[in-house]
């Protein structure tokens, strides 16, 4: 059931994703490896189900990228200052945005929290 869904950063990492698209045809289980898949290097559980009807039970999207976003941050700040991590960090805030604005909009029409597209 398990499949390498990415080859990380030159190639020393691997993302394998370890269930069957479940909850709005997603997967929920993701474990990091080095690249040979012989050690576990993180395992990242998504929220599975509305928060109104299985509780929070996972991570979500937006947490991930706010890691990510603080760690670039601290790059910028420091000696790995560069125009590509400027780029990605961009992008990164963006991409927060438009999630925001999703649940934002799922909140304003009374739908967020539940199975209600």
């Amino acid at each position: 059931m398990s499949r390498i869904v990415n080859v990380g950063s030159r190639n020393y990492t691997q993302v394998v994703c370890l269930d069957s698209p479940g909850q709005g045809n997603a997967c929920h289980e993701y474990e990091i490896q080095n690249a040979e898949g012989d050690k576990s290097l993180g395992l990242v559980s998504f929220q599975n189900g509305p928060i109104n009807e299985a509780g929070v039970n996972g991570v979500h999207n937006e947490d991930l990228i706010a890691i990510v976003i603080d760690r670039m941050q601290g790059f910028q700040s420091g000696e790995y200052k560069c125009r590509e991590n400027a780029l990605a960090l961009t992008k990164l805030e963006e991409a927060l945005l438009w999630l925001r604005k999703r649940t934002q909009d799922r909140i304003d029409r009374g739908v967020e929290g539940t199975h209600v597209v």
